[in-house]
């Protein structure tokens, strides 16, 4: 992969280029809107109508959560694929940005479940395509070699959890004042000052984030467009025969992306495109994406069983008020903000001494399964018994799992990929993201707040057993990626 001369010596932006700052802002105010509303959408859903909510079924409701997330990432695959093959990276962000945009205003505007279907749908779809392609963009920043280029992602990282630390701060706070609509509203909000900052910066990106590498054929359009019809009919027939429902949906999405993945892996194994040594790279991804798939299935709890925990288990009460629920969402934030800049100025300094992205995984991977372990200091307290200061050193832990695996992730994406599978590589480790995201929507049905020894045991044990064995697999995993560390 190349970049432009002019951003390989460009280091106005805290030592990185500074087109890196345009995508740092749409990205992070996109992440305002997206953890602003997720921090609040569990408990609208299980809340009662006395409460403002829907009244549903708390298992139901956080496998329609762990669904969404899911979707979220899954459709990285849709945007991945229209930058790789119709629009370019830079473009696809520019148009999902606004996607997005239009499904918070509908989750403000339209009442009950019309709201929450047509909303949730449309998010979904704008955040995949936005997210592969932001990772992308700022890959087209870099020189495959170029030593900032870890660091960069880590700063591009600051950017997300900023967004992510006020969205559910400001959000949760509005909507314990005036109501859930008004904090969905707030979220549409943030996407719209996003999309303004981002317009009048995205012509500053190099050329790269424009380009189509693997343009589809103009008499494959029409193929490609009844195929897309036949996908939303088919959708649309699962829904209505009940088929795909509420109680289901999260496994229905762990089923469709595995099956995804699986397809994802080998199209791209099995392109005549690519050469020897970038076939060698994605074999060496398998086990990046098998790790990372455990991960977060832990660390998407946060929205899932974290929201439970929080609203059931810990003691919110701050001097005689009660902070809202979402406001355990800015926690893992603000960590994020104090650590990532420590992280990317650590793997600057460190450059080719730094651990190799196997290790990194591991790290992290076995990190998180301690984080679940500690949750069993506090195991069936009571209502309401587990201390502040408890869950905060717990989310320190969550954070620095996510600070050896999250960016990390979207950097070793963009080295292993093939030139010709550049987003769509990106869109793969989304889809773990995904695929553990729904998992953790499912697992959270068998989460029980008066017996939680069994669940923070078994979970925490499994990720600390992938680490483990991801690092006895270092040295032939490293011998797969030809070069890249």
């Amino acid at each position: 992969m190349t970049a432009p001369e002019s951003t390989t010596r460009d280091t106005r932006f805290f030592g990185q280029p500074w087109a890196l700052a345009h995508v740092f802002g749409v990205e992070m105010w996109e992440r305002f809107s997206f953890y602003g509303m997720q921090g609040i959408l569990l408990i609208y859903l299980y809340y009662s109508a006395t409460e403002g909510g829907l009244g549903l079924d708390k298992a139901v409701a956080t496998g329609i959560v762990g669904a969404y997330g899911g979707a979220v990432y899954l459709s990285t695959i849709l945007g991945a694929w229209i930058a790789d093959r119709l629009l370019g990276s830079e473009r696809v962000l520019f148009f999902s940005a606004i996607v997005i945009m239009a499904g918070h205003i509908a989750l403000a505007l339209l009442p009950g479940f019309v709201g929450v279907g047509i909303g949730l749908a449309l998010v979904a779809l704008g955040s995949g395509g936005l997210k592969a392609n932001a990772t992308s963009v700022v890959g087209t920043l870099y020189t495959d070699d170029d030593p900032r280029r870890d660091g960069g992602f880590s700063l591009f990282y600051l950017g997300i959890n900023l967004g992510a630390f006020f969205g559910a701060l400001l959000t949760g706070l509005l909507q314990s004042l005036a109501g859930f609509h008004w904090g969905f509203g707030l979220a549409a909000v943030g996407m719209a000052i996003g999309l303004v900052q981002y317009s009048f910066g995205r012509r500053q990106l190099p050329a790269e984030a424009r380009a189509v590498p693997n343009p589809l054929p103009r008499e494959r359009r029409a193929l490609w467009i009844g195929i897309a019809v036949a996908g939303v009919v088919v959708i649309a027939a699962s829904v209505l025969l009940g088929i795909v429902r509420a109680d289901n949906l999260a496994l229905v999405v762990i089923v469709v992306t595995i099956v995804a993945a699986i397809a994802y892996f080998a199209v791209i194994l099995g392109s005549r495109r690519i050469d020897a040594t970038e076939r060698s790279r994605v074999y060496a991804f398998i086990p990046l994406f098998i790790v990372s798939v455990g991960f977060w299935s832990l660390y998407q709890q946060q929205f899932t069983v974290l929201t439970i925990y929080s609203d059931e288990r810990l003691n919110r009460d701050l001097f005689g008020w009660e902070m809202p629920v979402s406001w355990v969402q800015s926690i893992n934030p603000v960590f994020i903000i104090l650590l990532s800049g420590v992280f990317a100025a650590l793997w600057t300094k460190l450059g080719r001494r730094q651990p190799s992205t196997p290790v990194k995984f591991a790290i992290g991977a076995i990190v998180m399964g301690v984080a679940f372990w500690l949750f069993l200091i506090w195991a069936d307290g009571g209502q309401n018994a587990t201390p502040l200061l408890g869950v905060i050193g717990i989310l320190f832990v969550f954070t620095v799992a996510e600070l050896f695996i999250s960016p990390i992730g979207l950097s070793v994406s963009t080295k292993l990929g093939p030139t010709i599978f550049h987003t769509q590589m990106v869109a793969l480790f989304f889809l773990s993201v995904a695929l553990g995201t729904a998992i953790a929507g499912a697992l959270g049905e068998f989460y029980d707040p008066e017996n939680e020894v069994g669940y923070f045991s078994i979970l925490g044990l499994i990720a600390i057993a992938l680490g483990v064995a991801l690092l006895l697999a270092v040295k032939p995993v490293l011998r797969l990626m030809k070069g890249v560390r």
